[in-house]
């Protein structure tokens, strides 16, 4: 039996003849949510989108125990004051990080090539937490009319306070990416950076069928899910901090929730008929796809 266990834990044996489980299973959960089992998974088709692995249809046995059910800080609905500040924790440090190692300047670049023959592009952010992406695009494109969303209405209330939501080229507002509130087409572009893999699989087929109904291209940039020895030594390097910090704590759920780009495909194909998918990157960098009908 694969042993991969935080230390800090214990954990719970079951087993599962449910409907919905691939075959016999023994699952131990730990704080991220890893299962350690074995058992026979099918190799047909599947009948339930939720039911692919975060490694895609053709994952390996040891890629489909490198995924959680867990959710990251950002993701739980809490009021409590331990949860709120780990939050505001997180955001900071993304923010942080975009800005002292260059992704949201890298991000904006890629955004904007793919408005390049576009005069006054239409953009639409979804899941833009502390909304530096849109800031970017707005500096960089004199032009470009932002709309800035994202599901949290904390997030939201912060981005209209500041100064994103004083620009007389963007619009703030709260919104779910699965059901866009727009009509078809509105836009030339949907942006949904390093906030796709919170989405489990039904509901990021949703997202795709969604951004590219309101825009001409939905434009998906995360992390990347490398192969399986690559991953279990990042995460190796991740986990020691994990429980003292925020952001390294949601590090390794979010490694272990981002797709695989034949995930990716498999979501686009459930999504809506006709979806076409570029691919790029994705090894050591963020994975890019542009998607469109």
């Amino acid at each position: 039996m694969f042993e991969l266990m935080a230390a800090d834990l214990g954990a719970g044996v079951v087993e599962d003849h449910a409907p919905r489980a691939r075959g016999a299973l023994v699952d131990r959960g730990d704080e991220f949510g890893w299962h350690c089992f074995m058992m026979d998974y099918m190799t047909g088709p599947l009948a339930d989108i939720d039911r692919m692995p975060r490694g895609g249809p053709d994952a390996s046995c040891l890629d489909r125990l490198l995924e959680t059910d867990r959710l990251e800080y950002l993701d739980r609905d809490s009021d409590r004051p331990a949860d709120v500040a780990r939050k505001r924790s997180v955001i900071r440090a993304l923010e942080w990080a975009g800005e002292r190692f260059g992704t949201t300047e890298k991000f904006a670049e890629i955004a904007l090539a793919e408005v390049a023959d576009v005069a006054d592009p239409k953009i639409l952010e979804l899941g833009a937490g502390h909304g530096g992406l849109s800031r970017k695009l707005l500096d960089w494109h004199p032009t470009a009319h932002l709309t800035t969303t994202d599901v949290e209405a904390a997030s939201v209330e912060a981005m209209a306070d500041s100064d994103l939501g004083r620009h007389p080229r963007a619009t703030v507002r709260q919104m779910d990416a699965t059901a866009i509130d727009a009509p078809d087409g509105q836009f030339d572009l949907a942006v949904f950076a390093l906030s796709f893999h919170h989405l489990p699989p039904s509901t990021a087929a949703r997202a795709i069928a969604e951004g590219t109904r309101v825009a001409g291209k939905l434009l998906i940039i995360d992390l990347p899910r490398p192969p399986s020895p690559l991953h279990l030594l990042r995460l190796a390097t991740m986990l020691p901090f994990a429980p003292v910090f925020p952001f390294a704590h949601d590090g390794v759920i979010s490694s272990l929730r981002t797709y695989s780009p034949s995930a990716l495909r498999a979501l686009a194909a459930h999504a809506r008929p006709g979806i076409e998918l570029q691919l790029r990157g994705g090894l050591m960098s963020p994975q890019v796809v542009v998607a469109r009908c």
